[in-house]
């Protein structure tokens, strides 16, 4: 398969280059859960197909491992580096997910905790309906409506009563109707779409929801300077405890949407 080029490649949306190991450390059930998703795929021998924001690479090496020849492209360059090192018979590229091109059209595009990080949705449909070979199908997991709403509103209560301005949605959070009407309005068909709850217990302990701030709550903690941001997160802690916290686990409210869609 022919890789995808790199496309308009830039920083992450959330404002600075992932950390691959704490992805793959204390974050790893971002790809162990999305190892489900792999079961809508169904990925077959012989399929082209891409894993758009593939991170350090653990899903994608499971397509191929069904046979199927399979790119991975990344917007963080971190990410892709660790990808290359762990899996160096794969294909990875960086590459932004509102403005990729492949050489040839694929059979599939395969997306897993990715979309929700992206405001311009309609870029990411274009793109990925222009890779796509007509009948092939487009299957994701993102955050859905709800998503980790709990934890937001803690933050932005605890910003409020310190006097800085509440951050705007950092996230694509959509239900179930809005994300089917932009996937139709890009010429595909959804045939799978389910809105679920999913509470994730976060590893580190006691410092699991501190972890899971600094590694993917930046957008939500914007507004506060460096040195007051433990600070924020400790009275976050507080807030969430009764509700999030038990036996020395905390576990994030996540809601996840999972969707097929064929290109029409």
């Amino acid at each position: 398969m022919t890789a995808p080029d790199q496309g308009s490649a830039a920083d992450s949306e959330t404002g600075s280059d992932w950390d691959s190991d704490a992805y793959d450390g204390s974050h790893a059930f971002v790809y162990e859960y999305g190892a489900d998703v792999l079961d809508l795929l169904d990925p077959q021998s012989g399929e082209r197909i891409l894993d758009l924001g593939c991170g350090t690479g653990h899903l994608t090496d499971r397509i191929a491992d069904a046979g199927a020849d399979v790119v991975g492209i990344d917007q963080s360059a971190e990410m892709i580096e660790t990808a290359r090192e762990t899996y160096p018979e794969l294909a990875f590229r960086r590459g932004d997910a509102r403005d990729f091109e492949v050489a040839d059209p694929v059979d599939a595009v395969f997306s897993n905790a990715v979309l929700h990080w992206i405001d311009d949705q309609d870029a990411v449909l274009d793109s990925v309906a222009a890779a796509l070979r007509p009948g092939g199908r487009f299957v994701a997991e993102l955050g859905g409506s709800g998503n980790v709403g709990a934890i937001a509103d803690a933050v932005r209560a605890e910003l409020r009563e310190r006097g800085y301005e509440s951050p705007t949605e950092p996230w694509y959070f959509p239900t179930i109707g809005e994300h089917a009407t932009a996937l139709e309005a890009h010429g595909f068909e959804v045939r799978y779409a389910r809105l679920f709850d999913r509470p994730t217990e976060l590893d580190d302990g006691e410092d699991g929801l501190a972890g899971w701030l600094e590694m993917f709550g930046d957008r939500l903690l914007g507004p506060v300077p460096d040195g007051e941001r433990a600070g924020v997160v400790a009275a976050v802690e507080d807030r969430l405890r009764e509700e999030l916290y038990d036996d020395g686990v905390w576990t994030a409210d996540y809601r996840r949407l999972r969707f097929v869609a064929v290109l029409e």
